[in-house]
């Protein structure tokens, strides 16, 4: 078996596991978890931070790195407007209309 469908086998079996343990989350989790995430990113941000700076001249791994990169950057962000949102949700609504004028 080659290695690249070892890492296809990797992925739908992990894609599988990861939409069934998320399906079975509780509402009133879905926050904190989405925190958990982006602490995760993070850490895949710095990560690919360290993988562009030892890659050198080496452009397959450069490009891994960005491609590593632009993923996890895109997941906090991401992650961070839909905490908002949602915790927006809980406020007031004078609030609210203070924040949107």
């Amino acid at each position: 078996m080659s290695f690249l469908s070892e890492a296809l086998w990797v992925l739908l079996l992990g894609s599988l596991l990861g939409l069934e343990l998320i399906g079975k989350v509780p509402p009133t989790l879905h926050t904190p978890l989405m925190s958990g995430a982006n602490a995760i990113s993070g850490i895949t941000m710095l990560a690919a931070l360290t993988l562009i700076i030892k890659a050198g001249n080496n452009t397959p791994l450069l490009a891994m790195g960005a491609v590593a990169l632009g993923f996890a950057l895109f997941n906090v962000i991401g992650g961070f407007l839909v905490t908002d949102r949602m915790l927006a949700m809980f406020s007031r609504k004078s609030a609210r209309r203070k924040d949107n004028h």
